[in-house]
């Protein structure tokens, strides 16, 4: 993609970019072992408009925090970066956003302002196709398994089992809860808990988010094997690559995570120096459609499934789309209410991509509209 083309003399110019922040409230708290209590989730919403007045919409989000430092980073440093750049040359402009930026923020809150730029780009692309997402990236399959993730952690053991009940009522069958309780013993009854609801055969995950140390994550993998667990999220703190080995080769358990790592070098050490079973790149945090589509493809070429963190409404495209597809979390920040094809509903515990042209995540501005941070 050269400036002198035809095509970057054209439509598909950058001519304005635009960055809103909002601060949207849960409807309760939810709690983790290492984020303590999330009120709010932000989302960070980038409008792309190119020359001919088409509008591409991205957006990344947080727990809480962070928001306005990642606005600020679009505005200041990547707009400058895409304006008067041809929107349809997406991987030029990717690679830009990251050595423009690289010194100061590898990863990080650069990775998450890469994204909300990226997803617009695609969400242009996709629309001057004509076609939906899950089929201009690939359009490997029309339907996506998926499962209720909970933020949990603060409930009492009758709340767990009927947030269960809540999920498997909107047609999922398969449930993921939240590890850390002050003990071992604790968790694992809380999981034996769930297991003896849902039944022997149903999947059932479990998430530590960081919270134990290795010697205790192998403790609990042992029992927890026990009870039929598909996989064990983040025991340890993601950089710890042979902590994580340790605790799957030890414990006896599949590992997986990916929300907190931001690059897809971090995926490449996640897999050939740690473990990783059930890779869960998050398109808010690793640098868009682009970079959630690089490490789909890292996972194939390791005979690896790719899963989800968060934001259902764009990744539901996003694993229809590719071979290897493995679980998409429908996660508990309700994004996809504020979007006009309202919450992600599964039926017998799978999930259809949006068939629209473009990303399928469109807002609903006016119900965002008193959230917005000024």
């Amino acid at each position: 993609c050269s400036g002198n083309t035809m095509a970057a003399k054209g439509n598909s110019i950058v001519t304005s970019v635009v960055v809103r922040l909002f601060r949207v409230p849960l409807d309760q708290v939810l709690s983790d072992a290492k984020h303590g209590d999330h009120t709010h989730f932000e989302l960070i919403t980038t409008t792309v408009t190119t020359a001919d007045g088409l509008e591409g919409v991205g957006y990344t989000y947080t727990g809480g925090k962070g928001g306005r430092a990642i606005k600020a980073l679009i505005e200041d440093d990547l707009t400058p970066a895409i304006l008067d750049q041809d929107s349809a040359c997406i991987e030029k402009v990717w690679h830009d956003m990251q050595w423009r930026i690289h010194y100061v923020g590898r990863g990080g809150i650069a990775s998450f302002s890469i994204s909300a730029v990226d997803i617009a780009l695609w969400d242009l692309k996709c629309q001057r196709a004509g076609l939906p997402l899950w089929k201009l990236a690939g359009g490997a399959s029309g339907r996506v398994r998926c499962y209720g993730g909970g933020i949990d952690l603060h409930m009492t053991e009758d709340e767990l089992l009927e947030n269960i009940r809540k999920y498997r009522a909107q047609g999922h069958t398969a449930f993921k809860i939240k590890l850390g309780r002050p003990t071992v013993a604790e968790d694992l009854a809380r999981t034996a808990a769930v297991r003896e609801l849902i039944g022997p055969d149903a999947t059932l995950m479990v998430d530590a988010n960081m919270g134990w140390s290795v010697a205790t994550a192998i403790t609990a993998s042992k029992g927890l094997a026990k009870l039929n667990v598909l996989w064990l999220e983040e025991p340890v703190i993601p950089d710890d690559f042979t902590g994580t080995k340790r605790v799957g080769d030890e414990g006896g358990i599949a590992i997986a995570g990916g929300e907190n790592l931001h690059t897809i070098h971090e995926f490449t050490h996640a897999i050939t120096v740690g473990r990783l079973d059930y890779p869960e790149p998050d398109a808010s945090n690793i640098g868009g459609i682009t970079g959630w589509l690089k490490v789909a493809t890292l996972c194939e070429a390791h005979n690896l499934p790719v899963c989800s963190h968060g934001m259902q409404e764009l990744h539901v495209s996003l694993l229809a789309a590719v071979p290897n597809a493995g679980w998409m979390e429908v996660h508990s920040f309700p994004i996809d209410k504020y979007t006009e094809a309202g919450p992600v509903t599964p039926t017998e515990g799978y999930a259809l991509p949006p068939s629209i042209p473009g990303t399928g995540v469109r807002f609903l501005w006016d119900q965002l509209a008193p959230h917005e941070a000024k």
